[in-house]
């Protein structure tokens, strides 16, 4: 259970991190790239990937998408954290995992029973919850909210189309992923210093290095917490999200004051619920 609740705490940590930022006018794609430079020599260090048994058959194609996708969407969630909250960007993250779901039923024919139809409908009502705009509040903007949902979603999608790829270690294909994300951010901030005169900032260094220090964090936790519960992994995915939610909830009411109508609110109580029935339908 401490492994949980590490996990929990670390991916909280990376939200409350990135709204600290916005005090110090910080720079997002730096702070990304330095994020998997540190990432990436946690994930070396702890793993130990052996790149020599990686092969020509290995799935590029896919490794590429995640690693292209992830800063992208990383950059989705700085910005949804900074206008909409960590509440709601965090519920909207733990929410995607309905994608997968969905996408198990329309391509791979996964038969359906009654607790996953309703755990669906439900989470589908709570991210309009959730999302829905306060009135007169122009900061509330849901499209970036939507974008972290659509687009955790379409990568969870991914890894467990490499956690298929038995060939590799799950940690080595983890760790070339990564490379390939921090080729794509450095190439994003070459082109902004040499193009648009943009400083490399320490703070920027600072804030990445303590982003991938909890975003490896999380990692690490979440799959040594499921190695801990081993015979019973609802238990990890269930408190994994619900965690988050209710954790990434108070931290952004308590320390950040954040205001959430009382629909977002029955939203966030809502997506417990779908969590709870999705949970439900794997026994």
């Amino acid at each position: 259970m401490l492994f949980l609740v590490l996990s929990i705490l670390c991916s909280v940590t990376v939200g409350v991190i990135f709204k600290i930022t916005r005090k110090y006018n910080a720079n997002p794609i730096q702070i990304i790239a330095f994020n998997y430079i540190m990432a990436i020599s946690l994930c070396y260090f702890t793993f130990s990937p052996d790149l020599n048994v990686v092969h020509a058959d290995a799935p590029w194609n896919i490794y590429a998408a995640i690693g292209v996708l992830l800063p992208i969407v990383f950059l989705f969630l700085f910005t949804s954290i900074k206008h909409m909250g960590i509440a709601k960007t965090d519920a909207a993250q733990r929410l995607s995992l309905f994608i997968p779901i969905i996408a198990a039923w329309l391509i791979f024919k996964e038969e359906f029973n009654s607790y996953k139809v309703i755990g669906l409908i439900i989470g589908f009502i709570a991210l309009l919850f959730i999302l829905k705009k306060q009135s007169g509040n122009d900061q509330n903007k849901w499209i970036y909210p939507a974008a972290v949902f659509i687009g955790f979603g379409i990568i969870d999608i991914l890894f467990k189309q490499i956690a298929l790829f038995t060939a590799l270690p799950y940690t080595t294909s983890l760790f070339i992923v990564f490379d390939i994300s921090l080729a794509v951010s450095l190439l994003v901030v070459v082109y902004d210093v040499a193009a648009k005169r943009v400083k490399l900032n320490y703070k920027n260094i600072l804030f990445g290095g303590l982003v991938g220090i909890f975003n490896f964090g999380n990692i690490l936790f979440y799959l040594k917490a499921h190695k801990a519960f081993a015979e019973n992994p609802s238990t990890v995915f269930a408190g994994m999200n619900m965690g988050v939610i209710v954790l990434g909830s108070l931290v952004g009411m308590l320390f950040f004051k954040e205001k959430l109508s009382k629909i977002n609110i029955l939203g966030l109580v809502l997506a417990l619920i779908a969590i709870v029935f999705i949970v439900k339908s794997q026994f």
